[in-house]
């Protein structure tokens, strides 16, 4: 009898290291649950891999649960689901910046994987591969609330590893530094100078640097987990400290 194809679930998959992951998973001989709010444009990615497109709002339950009632199998979670808005001061903070990183990054983390984690162990060689950041090692000015929810998904992380040891379940923590994406045009809430000048003079990593690495995590065999990476581009070496002369 032949294996199952196995099934990998990523969420925050309409674009950036969400899409690419999706893209190389489906390479790497996985079928593709593609999530994301955005669901004219995850329909787009879902097409260009062969995966299955979903809508999904990571902060609202109901739509979690319908999410990942309508899986049957998985054994691969990629929560990639996230996001930085805003880069104020502690001083100047503003509660619905801080609220909305945590239900986004940690609460909705906590949403997938907790619904998810049956299927996982069901599978018998589950894995679940958590999208950091370097902000969750390494705290700086001006990133309070996005350092303290990506702090979360780090402590998140490894409780998860602790509390699923001796079971079928892998679980690693991938935390990028700098990645031209999206990301800070939303952190900067759509002001495009803002967000050129976050990558100005460097080459920063792309969203399918991170990819090749998910899926080099992926596909380790099932007596391997790798607990924790740092991606750094070679441009940077700390959270803030960039090299900027190219």
């Amino acid at each position: 009898m032949s294996k199952p194809t196995p099934v990998a679930v990523v969420t925050g998959a309409s674009s950036g290291i969400g899409a690419a992951s999706a893209k190389a998973l489906a390479e790497a001989g996985f079928d593709v649950v593609l999530g994301a709010r955005r669901l004219d444009r995850l329909k787009e990615v879902a097409e260009s891999c062969g995966g299955r497109a979903l809508e999904l709002d990571v902060t609202d339950q109901a739509s979690v649960d319908a999410f990942t009632g309508a899986i049957e199998r998985c054994d691969l979670l990629v929560n990639n689901a996230g996001g930085a808005v805003g880069s104020e001061t502690i001083l100047e903070a503003k509660d619905e910046d801080w609220r909305w990183m945590y239900e986004t990054n940690v609460m909705g983390t906590l949403r997938v994987t907790r619904a998810l984690l049956p299927k996982l162990l069901d599978s018998g060689d589950g894995q679940v591969i958590n999208i950091g950041s370097v902000a969750g090692r390494e705290p700086y000015a001006t990133g309070g609330g996005y350092n303290a929810a990506k702090h979360a998904v780090a402590a998140l992380s490894r409780v998860l590893r602790l509390e699923m040891f001796g079971q079928p379940i892998r679980v690693c923590e991938i935390d990028p530094g700098l990645v031209q994406t999206d990301f800070s045009l939303v952190r900067f809430r759509g002001d495009q100078e803002k967000a050129d000048a976050v990558y100005e003079g460097t080459n920063p990593l792309t969203a399918e640097d991170v990819a090749e690495t998910v899926s080099w995590v992926a596909t380790r065999p099932p007596h391997v987990n790798v607990d924790q990476i740092l991606l750094l581009a070679r441009d940077q070496t700390s959270a803030r400290v960039i090299n900027r002369s190219q």
